[in-house]
């Protein structure tokens, strides 16, 4: 199923403001968190809130998710148990390393009552979950979606952060190959520095023209920017009319493939216009009910 994910805000569950705040804002997803942006003394606090908010409702199209803290701690099997009966869209798991974890995790929702469509989303955030991702992403039905923890991904290699990102080349490429082998959505990891805007947008075009759909964020002044960067533009909509038209001509006259441009058009092009032209209703859609 084709769902706009091109942002994906954190919201600290410790903060009620910012949690009702995201009602307004124009996230495709919002990521409320109980794992990093919650001091420990308020985990289970945050964890209340972040019900008792999603219950009340009047988040409309927004994706919800909730980061929850990682197993082997104190605070995992609870979260997963309320978690599970909060009507959440899906429950975000950090520093995946293996596929046990997320085979627990899905073993722990059933035990509680989670719906079957309450979906996994596995954070890829050391060595270990990278060389793993190809079993992590298939380890369940549930797992829709991986996403990139760059900041703790550079720290376990011992690399440097450099603006090109060729440090996690080979792990970014591994991510996206992983997620689209198991025919997952794949996230890249959020721009640290909001001082930089310039720098945040090029990270953004760096990471849709690596493959990613959308962005994880950690400030909703970037969602827009995240949101017209892992859009569809118009010049894709437009070559995706083009060859869409001379496809079904084409074959109308008995042709598998044709020419539009001086290039070679053919099934699998057409496929990719036509998840551009869905994906792009979809958003449309969206704006029209906002």
């Amino acid at each position: 199923m084709i769902r706009p994910r091109r942002s994906a805000l954190y919201m600290p569950g410790a903060n009620e403001r910012a949690l009702v705040k995201g009602r307004e804002l124009g996230a495709d997803v919002l990521i409320m968190d109980l794992e990093d942006g919650v001091a420990p003394e308020a985990k289970t606090e945050a964890r209340s809130r972040i019900v008792s908010i999603v219950k009340e409702g009047g988040y409309g199209h927004r994706e919800i998710c909730v980061r929850v803290n990682g197993k082997g701690t104190i605070w995992y099997e609870e979260d997963i148990s309320t978690i599970s009966r909060s009507g959440v869209d899906a429950i975000v798991l950090p520093k995946v390393e293996d596929p046990r974890f997320v085979v627990d995790t899905a073993e722990l929702m059933d035990k509680n009552g989670a719906p079957e469509g309450m979906k996994i989303w596995c954070m890829l955030e050391n060595a270990r979950g990278i060389l793993n991702a190809e079993k992590i992403g298939g380890a369940h039905s549930r797992v829709a979606a991986l996403t990139l923890g760059g900041a703790d991904l550079t720290k376990d290699l011992r690399a440097r952060h450099t603006s090109d990102r060729l440090p996690l080349i080979t792990s970014i490429q591994l991510c996206i190959l992983a997620a689209r082998a198991n025919g997952l959505y794949a996230l890249d990891s959020p721009f640290f520095d909001l001082s930089d805007d310039d720098g945040f947008y090029q990270s953004c075009c760096q990471g849709r023209d690596f493959g990613f759909d959308g962005k994880t964020l950690i400030h909703p002044k970037t969602i827009d920017t995240a949101n017209k960067v892992f859009g569809p533009t118009i010049e894709e909509l437009e070559w995706a009319a083009r060859i869409s038209k001379a496809h079904d001509l084409a074959l109308a006259e008995g042709k598998g493939v044709t020419l539009v441009d001086g290039k070679l058009v053919e099934g699998l092009h057409v496929a990719e216009a036509q998840r551009l032209v869905e994906l792009d209703t979809l958003i449309k859609n969206r704006e029209n009910i906002q």
